[in-house]
């Protein structure tokens, strides 16, 4: 079984992809960029303000699929300098406080719309 994810509550998909995808067992979201979909722009406040709206919406996709951050098991947080790594911790430490996923923290030459930051994530039921 395999459902799309769409939410007003997360960006739109720039592209030809889902929000996310409920395979039932398994949830597993998109990259979401810092978009805040309320104004369509990235957040403010640097690259932590960046990591927190990636992370808000991440949590609004997978709120559509009625789960919670504590549902995550891993997450890929895409960096545009591996230098704001300190910065992105701190802010994503408050979204794990407890038993945080799994991840993966890796710097790429350029992100969607030039952002300092972009996360996935899966989560299981």
């Amino acid at each position: 079984m395999k459902k799309v994810i769409s939410t007003a509550n997360a960006p739109a998909a720039i592209g030809p992809y889902s929000q996310g995808i409920d395979g039932g067992a398994v949830v597993i979201t998109s990259g979401q960029l810092p978009i805040d979909p309320a104004t369509g722009v990235f957040a403010e406040g640097g690259v932590a303000g960046q990591t927190r709206q990636s992370l808000l919406n991440v949590q609004a996709v997978l709120a559509e699929a009625g789960l919670t951050m504590d549902h995550v098991i891993k997450t890929t947080v895409f960096l545009k300098d591996m230098n704001d790594f300190a910065e992105m911790n701190q802010t994503y430490a408050a979204f794990f406080e407890k038993d945080p996923p799994a991840r993966s923290a890796v710097e790429a030459a350029r992100l969607p719309k030039d952002a300092a930051v972009e996360i996935e994530a899966i989560a299981v039921r």
